[in-house]
């Protein structure tokens, strides 16, 4: 908005709008924020009605609260999957070839990290470095994996516990039931890139245990986003609600972030892969995150047809289940 107001005449009426979904999806019923920055009301229920044959549900926001909420649903989720990404990379490891990363929440990570890298570089890098709102969210996202990682290598058991059960308590209020999850077991198994091993392999989540985390320290409640949720923030938010509301499944996740030390070289990847991507951002480095993100998009490109369209049915999935509201 600075730049239309710094560049149009003052007679020029400015109306904004930003479809929440990528290309590949079909915007009848997904958000549409429409921002009435700086025109009459007449102006803007044209650019409204013009807007209505997409099928889209209008939401009317101001440019800060777009910000805002972008940054709380895009911009921090982007920068996970692409610290995930970084890690597998960095480890010359293709994860659908390992069985602690095939099946259930798994699938999810694999699908969307390599649907994220299958597209344009300025698209992720525009949202977070354009974002006045987004720097804090990422740095957040970063500091929450470092000291939750720093927690696991001291064996700081209880107090790994206690924080975990904090964010917990913030985040997802209330001991609803399992009737209102967003994704299930036969969901989660549906979208597999390789053949599903015997049994499910242990993991502690540090992905998703640092997203809570980062959630609870900012007051992010992200239920309260939904109606401006992206479909990769719905298949997000079901996994790591998936994580929080299975008591069993969490307890599973603590014990092996303690015990377990077979993720150690994977998590010292992925949170120093965070810290990368936030100080890309931090910085403003436009040319520093194109170069490391196509240098990881080039390392998984053989493997994105297949991820994609795995992609596309689990987002139909996802919108199937919640409605798209």
């Amino acid at each position: 908005m600075a730049a239309f107001e710094k560049h149009l005449p003052q007679e020029t009426e400015i109306v904004s709008c930003h479809s929440l979904h990528g290309p590949g999806v079909d915007p009848k019923g997904q958000p549409l924020v429409l921002i009435k920055h700086r025109a009459s009301q007449r102006s803007f229920d044209m650019v409204e009605s013009m807007l209505s044959c997409l099928g889209s549900k209008h939401v009317k926001l101001t440019a800060e609260e777009h910000d805002r909420i972008t940054a709380d649903t895009q911009a921090v989720l982007h920068a996970a999957f692409l610290s995930m990404g970084t890690a597998w990379a960095g480890g010359k490891e293709f994860p659908w070839e390992i069985p602690r990363y095939i099946g259930g929440i798994e699938n999810v990570k694999i699908n969307v990290t390599l649907r994220i890298y299958s597209n344009k570089w300025h698209v992720y890098a525009g949202l977070a470095i354009l974002n006045p709102s987004a720097k804090k969210q990422i740095r957040q996202y970063a500091d929450s994996a470092k000291e939750l990682f720093t927690l696991m290598l001291g064996g700081h058991r209880e107090e790994l516990r206690k924080r975990v059960e904090s964010a917990k308590a913030a985040v997802f209020k209330g001991d609803a039931g399992d009737d209102d999850l967003l994704l299930r077991d036969d969901v989660l198994d549906r979208f597999s890139l390789a053949e599903l091993p015997p049994e499910r392999v242990k993991n502690n989540h540090l992905s998703l245990l640092a997203m809570v985390d980062c959630w609870w320290k900012l007051g992010i409640v992200p239920y309260n986003h939904m109606i401006c949720s992206t479909p990769l923030f719905r298949l997000w938010l079901g996994i790591t609600q998936y994580l929080f509301r299975n008591p069993k499944l969490l307890d599973e996740a603590l014990e092996t972030a303690i015990y377990d030390a077979s993720f150690r070289g994977d998590d010292l990847r992925f949170v120093s892969a965070a810290q990368t991507w936030s100080e890309f951002v931090r910085f403003g480095s436009m040319n520093g995150y194109r170069q490391k993100f196509e240098e990881i998009q080039e390392y998984f490109a053989p493997r994105f047809p297949g991820a994609v369209k795995l992609g596309n049915e689990m987002i139909k999935t996802i919108l199937e289940k919640t409605g798209a509201d």
